[in-house]
């Protein structure tokens, strides 16, 4: 056989077949595959993301499969749902700080406010009229662990 461009004719006649059988299912009609998106939203502005291929008959198949979640985008190529959680985010239970940064702003920070990792800022505090224990509590950092202390935490400020 002959090649050509390096790859062997056969194997791209293969390659073909492959992608026709992807294309259509037994009953001979062409089966939707879709990337799927799937977006959580969380009470502290942090969105984590899942992405997964999906095959079904119809798009309406694979759409029944997410009850619950909000459809926000769709096109040929791709589905994306959305849900809010009423929570926060994994990472903020693991490593979320409240603090203050240099211009007096409230933010949260990935890891202790000294870091200077911030991921979320709200807004200025008039750091002149602030408890000198409060403020002390923000330069070092107020640990996150559970919705009920950010809201808490907020909520204070």
């Amino acid at each position: 056989m002959k090649k050509a461009a390096g790859i062997n004719a056969a194997a791209c006649a293969m390659f073909v077949c492959a992608l026709c059988l992807l294309a259509f299912n037994n009953t001979g009609h062409a089966a939707h595959i879709r990337k799927v998106t799937l977006q959580r939203l969380y009470v502290d502005g942090e969105m984590s993301e899942e992405v997964s291929i999906k095959e079904a008959n119809t798009v309406k198949e694979i759409v029944k499969q997410y009850d619950g979640w909000q459809l926000v985008l769709k096109n040929d190529k791709e589905l994306v749902f959305q849900k809010h959680i009423n929570d926060i985010s994994p990472l903020m239970k693991v490593n979320g700080y409240f603090g203050i940064t240099n211009d007096g702003t409230l933010s949260i920070f990935n890891g202790k406010p000294i870091e200077e990792d911030v991921s979320q800022s709200f807004f200025q505090i008039d750091v002149e009229r602030l408890e000198t224990k409060k403020h002390n509590e923000l330069v070092r950092g107020i640990r996150v662990k559970n919705k009920e202390q950010y809201e808490e935490v907020l909520g204070g400020f």
